[in-house]
Protein backbone atom coordinates (compact mmCIF):
# COMPACT_ATOMS: atom_id res chain seq x y z
CA UNK A 1 0.00 0.00 0.00
CA UNK A 2 1.09 3.42 -0.82
CA UNK A 3 0.57 5.32 1.93
CA UNK A 4 1.86 8.73 0.98
CA UNK A 5 -1.11 8.20 -1.93
CA UNK A 6 -3.30 7.50 1.47
CA UNK A 7 -2.68 10.51 2.84
CA UNK A 8 -3.14 13.00 0.25
CA UNK A 9 -6.48 11.26 -0.95
CA UNK A 10 -7.48 11.48 3.03
CA UNK A 11 -6.72 14.89 2.83
CA UNK A 12 -8.35 15.58 -0.72
CA UNK A 13 -11.29 14.17 0.63
CA UNK A 14 -11.56 16.04 4.25
CA UNK A 15 -11.10 19.18 1.84
CA UNK A 16 -14.15 17.90 0.09
CA UNK A 17 -16.40 17.24 3.02
CA UNK A 18 -15.49 20.13 4.90
CA UNK A 19 -16.41 22.46 2.11
CA UNK A 20 -19.36 21.13 2.24
CA UNK A 21 -19.88 21.17 5.77
CA UNK A 22 -19.19 24.82 5.37
CA UNK A 23 -22.38 25.11 3.28
CA UNK A 24 -24.62 23.09 6.08
CA UNK A 25 -23.34 25.23 8.45
CA UNK A 26 -22.17 29.14 7.27
CA UNK A 27 -19.41 30.13 9.64
CA UNK A 28 -15.97 31.39 9.44
CA UNK A 29 -14.85 28.32 12.05
CA UNK A 30 -16.60 25.52 8.92
CA UNK A 31 -14.46 27.75 6.32
CA UNK A 32 -10.95 28.06 8.07
CA UNK A 33 -11.28 24.38 8.54
CA UNK A 34 -11.66 23.54 5.27
CA UNK A 35 -8.97 26.08 4.02
CA UNK A 36 -6.15 24.63 6.32
CA UNK A 37 -7.64 21.00 5.22
CA UNK A 38 -7.48 21.76 1.69
CA UNK A 39 -3.63 23.81 2.47
CA UNK A 40 -2.45 20.95 3.63
CA UNK A 41 -3.82 19.00 0.90
CA UNK A 42 -2.26 21.17 -1.88
CA UNK A 43 1.34 21.08 0.01
CA UNK A 44 1.04 16.59 -0.17
CA UNK A 45 0.58 17.13 -3.43
CA UNK A 46 3.35 19.31 -4.58
CA UNK A 47 6.07 16.12 -4.27
CA UNK A 48 3.75 14.21 -6.14
CA UNK A 49 4.95 12.60 -9.34
CA UNK A 50 2.34 10.50 -11.15
CA UNK A 51 0.87 10.43 -14.59
CA UNK A 52 -1.85 12.79 -13.77
CA UNK A 53 0.45 14.97 -10.81
CA UNK A 54 0.08 18.44 -12.54
CA UNK A 55 -3.76 18.36 -12.78
CA UNK A 56 -4.26 17.12 -9.27
CA UNK A 57 -2.09 20.06 -8.36
CA UNK A 58 -3.79 22.34 -10.39
CA UNK A 59 -7.24 21.05 -9.30
CA UNK A 60 -6.19 22.16 -5.53
CA UNK A 61 -4.80 25.13 -6.30
CA UNK A 62 -8.06 26.40 -7.93
CA UNK A 63 -9.89 25.27 -4.21
CA UNK A 64 -7.17 27.30 -2.15
CA UNK A 65 -8.02 29.84 -4.10
CA UNK A 66 -11.72 29.81 -3.70
CA UNK A 67 -11.60 28.84 -0.06
CA UNK A 68 -9.03 32.23 0.77
CA UNK A 69 -11.24 34.83 -0.49
CA UNK A 70 -14.33 33.19 0.67
CA UNK A 71 -12.56 33.64 4.13
CA UNK A 72 -11.99 37.19 3.85
CA UNK A 73 -15.46 37.64 2.23
CA UNK A 74 -17.14 36.05 5.75
CA UNK A 75 -14.83 37.34 8.34
CA UNK A 76 -14.11 40.80 7.18
CA UNK A 77 -17.25 42.24 4.57
CA UNK A 78 -19.73 39.77 5.77
CA UNK A 79 -20.86 38.57 2.46
CA UNK A 80 -22.69 35.13 3.01
CA UNK A 81 -23.45 34.92 -1.00
CA UNK A 82 -19.86 35.39 -2.34
CA UNK A 83 -18.70 33.20 0.31
CA UNK A 84 -21.42 30.35 -0.55
CA UNK A 85 -20.65 31.24 -4.16
CA UNK A 86 -16.69 30.91 -3.81
CA UNK A 87 -17.18 27.54 -1.34
CA UNK A 88 -19.24 25.84 -4.46
CA UNK A 89 -16.62 26.35 -6.58
CA UNK A 90 -13.71 24.96 -4.05
CA UNK A 91 -16.24 22.04 -3.96
CA UNK A 92 -16.56 21.81 -7.68
CA UNK A 93 -12.36 22.03 -7.78
CA UNK A 94 -11.94 19.40 -5.43
CA UNK A 95 -14.64 17.09 -6.79
CA UNK A 96 -12.91 17.57 -9.83
CA UNK A 97 -9.92 15.94 -8.55
CA UNK A 98 -11.21 13.20 -6.60
CA UNK A 99 -12.35 12.19 -10.50
CA UNK A 100 -8.66 12.67 -11.77
CA UNK A 101 -7.22 10.62 -8.38
CA UNK A 102 -10.09 7.58 -9.52
CA UNK A 103 -8.88 8.23 -13.08
CA UNK A 104 -5.24 8.15 -12.29
CA UNK A 105 -5.47 4.97 -9.75
CA UNK A 106 -7.15 3.51 -12.38
CA UNK A 107 -4.13 3.79 -15.03
CA UNK A 108 -1.76 2.53 -12.18
CA UNK A 109 0.00 -1.16 -12.62
CA UNK A 110 -0.75 -3.20 -9.83
CA UNK A 111 1.76 -5.95 -8.72
CA UNK A 112 1.47 -8.29 -6.80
Amino acid sequence: MNWGKVFYIFFTLMSLTTSAAFLYENSVVALFIAGSVNMISTLLKIGVRNILSAELLAGSLVADLHLIPAFFALQFWHNDKIAVGLVIGAVMANLYTIVVSMIESSKEKVDF
